[in-house]
């Protein structure tokens, strides 16, 4: 059992949940929520991120990028622990887990919404299944190909926080989009942290990852830029797009959330050893998860 809790990546879940912990809480301060399909949503995501990292670890040892040269963060299928067929058959099994789950939480969260709707949600469900899989099996995998911020971005950051938030609501006031994209660039950081640690193994392996493509100094400079987008967005909604005034008590709690993310920005740099990046894959992740709790609660409150 505890092969397939270390192949799952326990410490991956708290980002995945960020942008639907941020739609809920968005929606709550709206005077609208049901937790029913706050609870499915959170569970269908965990079960896409474990969809993601199975995949993640069939697909870049399938391909040849996980390697004996890969000492830092070791995988499942690399090191034996568990078979190609068995991580095959994993895949197959929690893809079919998070579509069961997304079924669920359409049927809770769309029960009166038109076919129209309902079919857009079923097909950005299987787009979800699809990028989780397609990351880093197949063929062309996008993840090789650079192309994995982005669908972070989008799914991490957007897709997460504003569906969530239409579930709940049935609408998207597009300032929506300011947080949800600061959840997104938040969500890219930690993808980037990943290929800076990954960065010499994935170059010999002929990954095009973004710091492949334009070096580890300049990908340090990537980082603190996607950190502090984040902090923007949050700021920019918090204290510019609000129709009412915030009170000092959720100011500083927002101002609070900040101040973790501010730390990661003074700290990293292009020195780091593989070995000391990875430790700030988890620290940044939860720091995200920090901000968005804090940042929640000062929309109830406020």
């Amino acid at each position: 059992m505890n092969r397939w809790v270390e192949a799952a990546r326990p410490r991956t879940l708290p980002l995945a949940v960020s942008s639907i912990l941020l739609g809920n809480f968005l929606a709550f301060a709206q005077g609208t929520f049901h937790w029913a399909i706050a609870v499915l949503a959170v569970l269908t995501t965990l079960g896409l991120q474990i969809l993601s990292n199975f995949a993640n670890d069939l697909g870049d040892f399938t391909n040849g990028i996980d390697t004996q040269d890969r000492t830092v963060a070791l995988r499942a299928v690399q090191t034996g622990k568990i078979s190609q067929s068995e991580m095959q058959i994993a895949v197959r099994l929690s893809a079919g887990i998070s579509f069961t789950l997304g079924i669920g939480l359409l049927f809770v969260g769309l029960q009166n919404a038109s076919l129209q709707t309902w079919m857009g949600f079923l097909g950005l469900g299987i787009a979800c299944i699809a990028a989780a899989i397609a990351y880093t099996v197949g063929k062309r995998p996008y993840g090789y190909m650079g192309l994995g911020d982005l669908s972070v971005f989008i799914f991490f950051g957007l897709v997460g926080t504003m569906g969530s938030y239409f579930l709940q609501t049935k609408s998207i006031p597009i300032h929506i989009a300011i947080p949800a994209s600061g959840c997104g660039f938040l969500s890219v950081a930690v993808l980037n942290l990943n290929n800076l640690r990954d960065l010499d193994n994935d170059k010999r392996s002929g990954k095009f990852s973004i710091p492949v493509r334009i070096g580890k100094i300049f990908g340090f400079y990537y980082q603190k830029a996607l950190l502090i987008l984040g902090i923007i967005c949050f700021a920019a909604y918090h204290f510019i797009a609000l129709e009412t005034a915030s009170s000092t008590t959720s100011n500083l709690l927002v101002l609070l959330g900040y101040y973790p993310i501010i730390q990661l920005v003074r700290e990293l740099n292009p020195e780091m050893t593989p070995a000391e990046i990875d430790p700030y894959l988890k620290k940044t992740a939860l720091r995200t998860l920090f901000l968005i709790l804090l940042f929640g609660i000062s929309e109830i409150i406020q």
